[in-house]
């Protein structure tokens, strides 16, 4: 009975000399591992906002190009249209042309037709040429007489209607030529019309090309913002999982522990705890993202997927791959709401994207028992949960033990 209560209080002081040490340590590391998250929760607002900001300059960018384009749409049918108006221009002033000499030789034709008559009837005053009444008065007889008359009657109206012809030509031609001068003077309004939208278009085209310069620095700007963020929160997220390991290893000396005190309280010892052969499906659902490298639907990124995605309705309850302890559960970036259990051997699964959590660190669960929700916080583009499984931290194919 002494040599048991010798082992029991040997066994007692072992456990205050190890467990408070450990105690105190897994406090010290549950703390940073707090902080941790909180410099995470941080990056990934920032990270956020960032992205934020460049979906806001690349639609400010593609809203401008478009303005820009359509702008010049606008002046390359102008252009057109003025190409159009000055070769209408152009052909109007070749009518012009030949309409005005037209209208030159009839009126030179009339002023001679003019001329001759008033000729005539000078010399017919100055010189008593009467012509036509000495025609008539040259007659032979009654009969000759009224011949002669048809003759020069036939004449004189032939004259006039020579006459009145050739001024109806010229005033035909003049009307041609009045009709040409308003069409002309129409195209020319409408190139001076074209010419000045075409200015006023330019100088919008101008300013447009401008904020599109601003534009594109302030996403050149934003994209480098979003590359900083990212870069910073993958550095606090790698910390995250230093510490992550270093909880494992902390949880591996409190087994062992625990192990040695029963042992030395006499007491049959716990069972040693390794990784699990195998784990089983925390939710039922189609992969629809594998493990390995692949282009982030967020990031827009040739990355490593650390785990699969297992497709299932949002609110799905999530169950522990193996039994282990919770030594995470809470936000985590972007992993969004984030549980990782320790399996004991240097295994660990980690369930990301979560809408509700149901355990707490610190908890032992057993396979099978539900832990969480199926959600989309973090980076997702729909509900999922991300799966993975750390062999001493290091990420591997979940399909290789899963079963």
């Amino acid at each position: 009975m002494r040599r048991r209560t010798t082992a029991a209080l040997a066994a007692t002081a072992l456990l205050l000399v190890t467990l408070p040490r450990a105690s105190i340590d897994a406090r010290g590391v549950d703390a940073k591992i707090q902080e941790q998250q909180r410099k995470i929760h941080d990056a990934h607002m920032r990270l956020i906002q960032g992205r934020g900001n460049l979906q806001d300059a690349q639609h400010k960018v593609g809203t401008i190009q478009e303005q820009l384009a359509q702008t010049n749409g606008n002046i390359a049918a102008v252009n057109g249209r003025l190409a159009e108006l000055r070769a209408r221009t152009a052909s109007t002033e070749r009518k012009l042309s030949w309409t005005r000499i037209q209208l030159d030789a009839a009126r030179k034709t009339v002023q001679r037709h003019d001329e001759a008559l008033k000729r005539r009837l000078v010399n017919a005053y100055e010189h008593s040429d009467l012509g036509y009444v000495d025609v008539l008065l040259e007659a032979r007889s009654f009969a000759d007489f009224v011949e002669r008359w048809n003759d020069v009657r036939f004449v004189i109206k032939a004259n006039e209607a020579t006459i009145r012809e050739r001024r109806a030509a010229e005033a035909q031609v003049a009307g041609i030529e009045t009709s040409l001068l308003g069409v002309e003077a129409q195209l020319h309004d409408q190139q001076n019309q074209a010419d000045q939208q075409r200015a006023e278009l330019t100088a919008l085209a101008n300013e447009r090309a401008n904020l599109l310069a601003a534009a594109q620095h302030e996403q050149t700007v934003a994209q480098a913002e979003v590359v900083q963020y990212e870069e910073m929160s993958a550095e606090e997220e790698a910390s995250l999982e230093t510490l992550i390991r270093e909880k494992q290893a902390e949880e591996e000396a409190r087994r062992e522990a625990e192990r040695r005190a029963r042992q030395l309280a006499g007491e049959a010892p716990a069972p040693v705890s390794g990784a699990p052969g195998a784990v089983m499906w925390p939710v039922s659902g189609p992969i629809t993202s594998p493990f390995g490298m692949r282009n982030h639907p967020v990031f827009g990124r040739f990355i490593m997927h650390a785990g699969i995605d297992i497709a299932a309705a949002e609110g799905t309850t999530i169950a522990a791959a193996a039994s282990g302890r919770v030594i995470l559960a809470q936000y985590a970036g972007n992993c969004g709401n984030m549980i990782t259990l320790d399996h004991g051997g240097g295994m660990a699964t980690n369930y990301c994207h979560l809408s509700q959590i149901f355990v707490g660190v610190g908890q032992d669960v057993q396979r099978g028992q539900a832990i969480g929700a199926v959600g989309m916080t973090g980076d997702a583009t729909g509900p999922h949960l991300h799966f993975e499984v750390r062999i001493d931290g290091r990420p591997v194919d979940p399909l290789g033990y899963l079963h």
